[in-house]
């Protein structure tokens, strides 16, 4: 579904007599009666509806800056970054259901990295349900890796709630 911006702009008296000011050009002199006159109005309408409705980091920033006239940089950094795939929400998310940044990346087995919320949960593990439903920054990392053989590296660096917990386990079996 496609939205439009409309921008209005709605004035009164005193506002459009305050917008205008008249300077007399050059320097006060008794001998000259009549001068020309310099009108300069104020810009109006510039920079109205930007950087809105984006999801993620680093969008819809720096807009609509810096404008001279009427009606400039208008309506632009709008619904950027929608949800990524997989139900993840944020930036630079992998695995599902994960919400922030840099979350379920790198994983062997798709049963693990998932439904993690913060920053940098559920990297690199090996194995089989490993990195999943942490909540902070940098839990349930390289956990089951460099195992060989059946049923290992399994079910480790899962639920934990903090920063740097349930990191490296299960991992180097053989």
């Amino acid at each position: 579904m496609k939205t439009k911006s409309i921008t209005v702009v709605a004035l009164t008296f005193g506002e459009i007599v305050a917008s205008v000011w008249t300077l007399q050009a050059g320097p006060a002199s008794p001998v000259t009666t009549q001068r020309p006159w310099i009108r300069m109005a104020q810009s109006y309408g510039n920079g109205n509806g930007n950087g809105n409705g984006n999801i993620g980091n680093n969008n819809g920033s720096t807009n609509g800056n810096y404008n001279i006239g009427s009606g400039n940089g208008n309506g632009n950094g709008n619904g950027n970054g929608a949800p990524q795939t997989n139900g993840n929400l944020g930036y630079m998310n992998g695995g599902t259901g994960n919400i922030g940044a840099f979350n379920g990346l790198g994983n062997s087995s798709s049963t693990s990295g998932n439904n993690n919320a913060g920053a940098f949960n559920g990297n690199l593990n090996g194995g089989t349900n490993n990195g999943n439903s942490n909540v902070g920054s940098f839990n349930g990392n390289l956990n089951g890796i460099g195992n060989t053989g059946i049923g290992n590296g399994s079910n480790n660096g899962n639920g934990n709630i903090g920063a740097l917990n349930g990191n490296l386990n299960g991992s180097f079996n053989h």
